[in-house]
């Protein structure tokens, strides 16, 4: 079993370094994520973000990583500007609030087109937020209101699968399933640099990540309409 977990000692020495990058649209939690995951507390006030850095220590087998977390900005206005932060990324957070519907539809038609013409080959996962809202009874009357409901995890799921990807949903400010979403992109990272490894290697010619994305990417789209 892999052990991860989080190291708050300071050393510069070499080590591996992760580069993860969180897209989506503008307040879906994104930066409530990083901040949650890397101080253990949460930030209430919402501050719209244009292109933030953070950086953590982990340990994996008790071998230290360091995992560079990218929080880019949603808005329409930075979309010429924001691939500028997808050079090496070893692994992309998909996020979308489970409340707000339309930030699913987004994932559709925005950012998995997006990162499909940058980033072909680098792996992706599925992340909805602010789950711990899923019971909050005047957000489910006002979705009500408009004709809609929350994402169920069963048309994320889908939606994931037709990708062929992870999914997975979490809170920022319960923590719930915090640290699983941050595994899950370290462990698929660390995964995808052996694969790569390997390649340069000689050992084997493996175009299976790049392929599975775009044949994924294909079949995704082609029945997304009928579920978001």
């Amino acid at each position: 079993m892999v052990g991860l977990s989080l190291d708050n000692t300071r050393n510069d020495d070499d080590r591996r370094v992760i580069k993860c990058v969180l897209v989506g649209d503008a307040a879906v939690g994104k930066t409530s994520l990083i901040v949650s995951y890397t101080t253990n507390g949460y930030p209430h006030d919402y501050v719209p973000t244009a292109f933030d850095n953070y950086s953590v220590l982990v340990r994996v087998d008790n071998q230290p990583i360091r995992l560079q977390l990218c929080d880019t900005a949603g808005q329409a206005e930075f979309d010429s500007l924001r691939p500028f932060s997808y050079p090496d990324t070893d692994v992309f957070l998909l996020c979308f609030n489970v409340m707000i519907p339309s930030t699913l539809r987004s994932i559709t038609n925005h950012w998995i087109p997006e990162i499909a013409k940058s980033s072909p080959r680098t792996p992706i996962i599925l992340v909805g937020t602010q789950c711990d809202l899923r019971s909050n009874v005047g957000l489910i009357s006002e979705l009500n209101r408009n004709g809609e409901r929350p994402v169920s995890d069963v048309k994320a799921r889908m939606l994931a699968e037709g990708l062929q990807t992870d999914y997975l949903e979490c809170s920022a400010l319960t923590q719930y399933n915090l640290k699983q979403v941050f595994d899950a992109a370290i462990l698929i990272a660390l995964k995808s640099k052996s694969v790569g490894r390997s390649s340069q290697n000689g050992l084997q010619k493996d175009n299976t990540k790049k392929s599975r994305f775009r044949s994924g990417f294909r079949r995704f789209m082609s029945f997304t309409k009928r579920l978001v």
